[in-house]
């Protein structure tokens, strides 16, 4: 008894005390964050790149270059984020996107970090590192009944799209002046080709081809209007995301149909979504080296047939989900490392391709007021019949869209991009099915019509 009663006054006090001042300003300090860095941690690391960029003496070392791109990608979100009227229309990626490439033209970023940045990005190329972990994670997460009729419906809205998008762009082309069959081959058809190393390159060499032309010549003319579609893409998709946040009776916020899910499985809509797990790091793990090796897996069949990787990953992991070849846990494991790589990856990998691959003044180049009226024109029809059929389909007529405007976007890069804008990076798989199937089928039409009409 009297040890109880000793003890009861001495433990009141304790927790009474209020915490010291330093203390309490510490952990708000800490738990203020820029992106995902604590504030305190941003501050020291913005530090020590900038000692190091003035001493001309940033490592290109795995782990400094993870801080560089941390710290510059998540300042470039939150400059997005707090831009009253950008915000509205996808500002953290837009800001993400174009500021770095800005500043790199301006040489406002000091050489040594541009270097070291640019040489990372290109030695390691883990944009496939994020497609692998965000294509096998969002499939292995969806419900099956749905992830097949959704495959089996998109090509609907996708084909239709195409069609609308020619039709317009050639039409809005030949009333600028620029002529009906020279717009939809020169600007319609760059925009939905499927980025540069699938698409713009693969067409420029085709026509050069066929009307005798020069390749370096023919590619300086596309691409220009490739990065300048993927922008008008980027915009279109943060005003429809804009749009969900006020309409959500049109959007599935990454679910491209109603559906439910089937007991037991990992893969309900509200669980794709979710930023907690109830399973072990060890099958987390497990979940991440699997997608790995559906990827690698995709690279021999890329070896042997010549399908695109991304291409041969996503049908492999779609047989995989269909099948049931992956239990729960394991999807469960994949899904948690697609969503780290969505919150955690996704603005340092946009910061990194914006220094490394992003030229400011190929996107300038593009501003020729014919070319921005045309390609404006194709970009909202594609979408906009996305939306549309979308919803006589019974689709989400927002997740549609935002799945028709990849299919002008900058490939897996661009796709990225457009999907981080409209904050539904679960409609990845979607949208490499727009980007490179829909591209790879344009530019083969393309080439065909060139050396068929010869168009100068």
């Amino acid at each position: 008894m009297s040890l109880h009663a000793v003890a009861e006054p001495s433990a009141a006090p304790a927790a009474a005390r209020p915490a010291a001042p330093q203390k309490l300003f510490w952990t708000r300090a800490m738990e203020t964050r820029v992106g995902i860095i604590p504030l305190p941690v941003y501050v020291l690391l913005l530090g020590l790149i900038a000692a190091f960029s003035i001493k001309g003496k940033i490592s290109g070392e795995v782990t400094v270059m993870i801080a560089v791109i941390v710290v510059g990608g998540f300042t470039c979100a939150e400059i997005g984020k707090r831009i009253p009227f950008l915000r509205a229309i996808g500002g953290s990626s837009l800001v993400t996107i174009f500021l770095p490439s800005f500043l790199v033209a301006h040489q406002l970023l000091p050489t040594p970090l541009v270097q070291s940045v640019t040489a990372f990005t290109k030695s390691t190329n883990f944009i496939y590192l994020f497609i692998t972990a965000v294509v096998v994670g969002s499939i292995l997460s969806m419900d099956r009944r749905v992830l097949i009729q959704g495959f089996a419906k998109i090509f609907i809205p996708l084909a239709l799209g195409s069609l609308a998008g020619t039709v317009v762009g050639g039409s809005v082309g030949w009333l600028v002046g620029i002529g009906f069959w020279r717009s939809i081959l020169y600007v319609v058809v760059p925009v939905m080709a499927g980025g540069v190393g699938e698409g713009a390159i693969p067409l420029s060499v085709g026509y050069a081809e066929a009307i005798g032309a020069d390749q370096g010549k023919m590619l300086g003319q596309i691409l220009p209007l490739v990065f300048f579609g993927n922008l008008v893409a980027i915009v279109i998709c943060g005003a429809l995301n804009t749009l969900g946040k006020r309409r959500p009776d049109l959007t599935g916020n990454g679910q491209l149909q109603p559906g439910s899910g089937e007991a037991g499985e990992a893969d309900s809509h509200d669980a794709a979504h979710s930023n907690t797990t109830h399973i072990d790091v060890a099958t987390i793990a497990a979940g991440g080296i699997t997608g790995i090796a559906i990827y690698v897996f995709g690279t021999l069949i890329h070896s042997v047939v010549g399908l695109p990787a991304p291409v041969a990953m996503l049908f492999l992991v779609v047989m995989v989900k269909i099948f049931k070849g992956v239990p729960a846990p394991l999807a469960e494991g994949a899904r948690v490392v697609f969503r780290f790589f969505v919150i955690a990856v996704t603005y340092p990998l946009l910061f990194c391709t914006a220094v490394a691959l992003t030229p400011w003044h190929e996107l300038v180049e593009a501003f020729h007021p014919a070319n921005l009226v045309t390609i404006v024109a194709t970009v909202i029809a594609l979408v906009a019949t996305g939306y549309y059929v979308g919803q006589l389909l019974k689709m989400y007529p927002i997740e549609t869209a935002i799945v028709n405007a990849c299919h002008s976007g900058l490939g897996g890069t661009g796709d990225v991009m457009i999907l981080t804008a409209a904050e539904r990076m679960e409609l990845m798989p979607f949208a490499q099915v727009a980007t490179r199937i829909g591209g790879a089928l344009t530019v083969t039409a393309a080439i065909v019509a060139m050396a068929h009409f010869k168009v100068l």
